[in-house]
């Protein structure tokens, strides 16, 4: 009796052993299979970060083939506008000159004729004094004085006279007019007398003195 006691308990023990095993064995599957399913997720996840890196490299690279079109195309386009500007400003600067070439040619002389304008002004005050007295001496003196103020005022201008008292004859300066000969080997090739005064604005010839040379 005992002895079945004893084996009923022993079988009981190998019972509840079997069934600590089993449980135990259970958990093991279980946390492996749960193991397994992270690591499924974890490649998962690691080929989609891998496949979005891809991705964008791809379209990085895509990017990269396109910048130097659209460099080029920004360039010409820059070129394009520089080129435009420059021929507008240049037809603006040409369409100025013209004009201020024009108005220079046609006003060049506004100048000189306002310099001239005090001698007009003495020239009728003389006229108007000459009608009222018959001295010639007072009338010659006006003359001389307005006659001074001209040269002045054309010396202003850069206008000054050719000099022709004994001087060379110079085909750069003079014009003869007449040949005198007999007139000595001293006087031979020199002016002898100025028909005409020569003029010259800013040393260049603007009028010939017209002279006679000694032959």
């Amino acid at each position: 009796m005992k002895e079945n006691k004893k084996d009923i308990k022993n079988n009981g023990c190998e019972e509840q052993t079997v069934d600590t095993a089993g449980e135990r064995t259970e958990q093991q599957d279980s946390v492996k299979a749960e193991a397994e399913t992270k690591r499924d997720d974890a490649d998962g996840k690691n080929d989609e970060e891998g496949k979005t890196v891809e991705d964008t490299a791809s379209g990085n690279a895509e990017g990269a083939e396109e910048d130097p079109l659209d460099a080029a195309k920004k360039e010409i386009e820059l070129l394009k506008d520089k080129y435009l500007r420059s021929v507008a400003e240049f037809d603006n600067y040409r369409k100025r000159t013209l004009k201020e070439k024009a108005e220079l040619i046609l006003n060049g002389s506004e100048k000189a004729v306002q310099a001239l304008l005090p001698v007009i002004d003495d020239m009728e005050r003389a006229l108007a004094n000459a009608e009222k007295t018959e001295d010639a001496t007072v009338l010659k003196e006006g003359m001389e004085l307005i006659y001074q103020k001209t040269n002045k005022i054309m010396e202003s201008l850069g206008v000054k006279r050719i000099d022709t008292k004994d001087a060379e004859f110079d085909t750069n300066f003079h014009e003869a007019v007449a040949m005198v000969p007999g007139m000595g080997d001293d006087k031979k090739g020199k002016v002898l007398d100025c028909v005409q005064t020569g003029y010259t604005l800013n040393d260049k010839v603007i009028r010939h003195a017209k002279v006679a040379v000694g032959q």
